[in-house]
């Protein structure tokens, strides 16, 4: 296993609003998520279009974090002793999931090409800021079906980096996407958000986990002999409610079930058991950690993926700090 990659990471300040990880609190909440043995951590930035079949990527006053906050986020990463993935993320105002983007490909139509134009003034724009902060690695796109299905436009947005980032360029595909798209042998890491659902209604618990994690493995175990490329989970994650590691990547509250912290500690266990001495996997970044933490004592009510102040942060710190 390459240890100069492999990532005890975490995700952290997605959504943050601007002006938000300048703050002491964004400060202190870096540093009680690098308490748990964090060597990476995973900075996101978020690009706004309109519409799902919108063609213009853009920053958005209050809703992107300015290159001020990111620098200012790196530099605080950097002096803790942690490694840096700049993460730059589309996200959709009409609340498309990104993975919706798409456009019709007959001859002519433009459409794919258009919006890519703008897509890598915005990739270019955080590629040279991730090369001038020192960032270790790069994320290409999150969960972008529709956009990885255009093989030569991705091949030519990964060359376009290449000439301003000389660091690890990571693409960020979904769960059940691993043999979809032909051109990720472009790219040094393939990540995949690892939103498995790893129980049912009838077989729940640990042990159940842990079997469903080495189908899991099989299938990138393929997908890694197919490119030639080491894997990582660039999203990985579930919330503390009942039931929901059968459906880790749903955000929808269900305030009928109960909160489960043991369930989600769960997920962190067998998730870990099953890839950590892999040779060809190299590690996590968790999702997500916010930049402004409740006081702890409201900790155990929050019912999102963070594993703040919940029995999931000990797992994750064991395996973090003792392995």
């Amino acid at each position: 296993m390459d240890r100069d990659i492999f990532c005890k990471g975490y995700t952290w300040g997605f959504f943050s609003r601007e002006g938000e990880l300048l703050t002491d609190k964004a400060e202190e909440s870096m540093k009680r998520l690098a308490s748990n043995g964090l060597d990476w951590i995973c900075i996101t930035v978020n690009g706004w279009q309109e519409t799902f079949y919108s063609t213009v990527v853009f920053s958005m006053y209050g809703m992107t974090q300015t290159d001020e906050e990111i620098i200012h986020a790196v530099k605080m990463a950097k002096s803790m002793g942690l490694k840096v993935c700049l993460k730059p993320m589309v996200n959709c105002l009409d609340r498309s999931w990104r993975a919706r983007i798409d456009f019709p490909t007959e001859e002519g139509c433009g459409y794919w090409e258009k919006w890519f134009r703008s897509y890598n003034n915005f990739m270019q724009h955080y590629a040279k800021l991730a090369e001038k902060l020192g960032c270790e690695m790069l994320c290409t796109g999150c969960e972008m079906a529709g956009m990885d299905k255009q093989a030569d436009l991705c091949r030519d947005m990964v060359a376009r980096v290449r000439k301003v980032y000389s660091g690890i360029i990571m693409h960020n595909i979904n769960h059940g996407d691993e043999m979809r798209f032909k051109w990720l042998d472009a790219v040094d890491v393939i990540g995949i958000s690892a939103y498995y659902p790893v129980t049912d209604a009838e077989n729940t618990g640990i042990d159940t986990m842990k079997q469903r994690w080495a189908e899991v493995v099989k299938r990138l175990e393929v997908c890694h002999e197919h490119f030639g490329k080491p894997i990582m989970f660039a999203e990985i994650g579930v919330r503390n409610e009942e039931g929901c590691t059968a459906y880790p990547w749903d955000f929808h509250y269900r305030p009928e079930k109960k909160t489960d912290e043991q369930e989600q500690a769960d997920f962190y266990e067998s998730a870990m058991a099953a890839t950590w001495d892999i040779p060809w996997f190299c590690g996590y970044f968790w999702w997500d950690w916010k930049a402004t933490l409740p006081p702890i004592e409201k900790a155990k009510e929050n019912r999102d993926f963070t594993i703040y102040g919940k029995l999931a942060e000990q797992t994750l710190k064991k395996w973090y700090t003792e392995k």
